[in-house]
């Protein structure tokens, strides 16, 4: 692989499994420095240089692992927002508020809270690139997946607002909307549900982690320059717009 990211310090949140490890991986294959932002202890692996343990629904916490990734490297510039669940399966009369906090806390507040204090070094260097990854269901948004369908709509609306307020630098941000992909993350749906989003696929399979980070790793490169604000598409056909 071409190491278009040769010698960049790119943060992964998320990044001990599924799309965030797949995407850590081929970034550190194209030359970046990965830090590994996750709650788990456990599980480190090759693909990263660097570890930081982060609760993303916890500011303060967001706040050591950038202050420890920034000590160690001096800089950040690609963040990728990858962590995230897909909460309880039901509808919406059948939702607790509880849960629906939870859901939002971790998929929308905790990608307000890294790019919000990620920022500031960005913009001090000029340069960055921001990939957050929301969902199919934002779009177009998945029956019986209320909590999950509008944090991830927020995620493309959070994307756009930061792309406008940094267009007058070297920062870009961008998010991408898979359709269901082959992660840990679908064992939380119900075989039932499984099976309903996966057929509004054309494709008709789920996508595979290496197949969405291949995308994400030109959103992350100095080559996505003129994109910014954007929605990235992955859906094996789903998406209509």
């Amino acid at each position: 692989m071409a190491a278009i990211l040769e010698g960049q310090v790119a943060v992964v949140v998320g990044g001990l499994g599924g799309i965030g490890r797949a995407f850590a991986e081929k970034a550190k294959a194209a030359g970046a420095i990965v830090s590994c932002w996750d709650v788990p202890e456990a599980a480190r692996g090759d693909h990263m240089d660097h570890y930081a343990r982060c609760d993303v629904t916890e500011e303060q916490s967001v706040a050591a692992a950038a202050q420890a990734t920034l000590a160690e490297f001096g800089r950040i510039d690609i963040l990728v927002n990858s962590a995230g669940v897909t909460g309880l399966t039901a509808r919406v009369e059948n939702c607790d508020l509880s849960e629906w906090e939870r859901v939002m806390a971790i998929n929308l507040t905790g990608t307000f809270l890294t790019c919000k204090i990620v920022l500031p070094a960005m913009r001090k260097r000029g340069y960055g690139r921001i990939v957050n990854v929301s969902s199919i269901a934002g779009k177009e948004g998945n029956p019986n997946q209320a909590a999950y369908s509008a944090s991830k709509a927020g995620v493309i609306g959070l994307t756009k607002s930061l792309a406008r307020e940094n267009a007058d630098t070297g920062i870009r941000a961008n998010c991408i909307t898979p359709a269901i992909t082959a992660t840990d993350l679908v064992l939380q749906m119900t075989e039932a549900q499984r099976q309903l989003v996966l057929a509004k696929i054309p494709i008709g399979r789920p996508g595979e982690p290496g197949e969405i980070a291949e995308m994400m790793l030109f959103m992350a490169s100095p080559a996505c320059s003129f994109s910014t604000g954007a929605v990235f598409d992955a859906s094996g056909g789903r998406a209509t717009y």
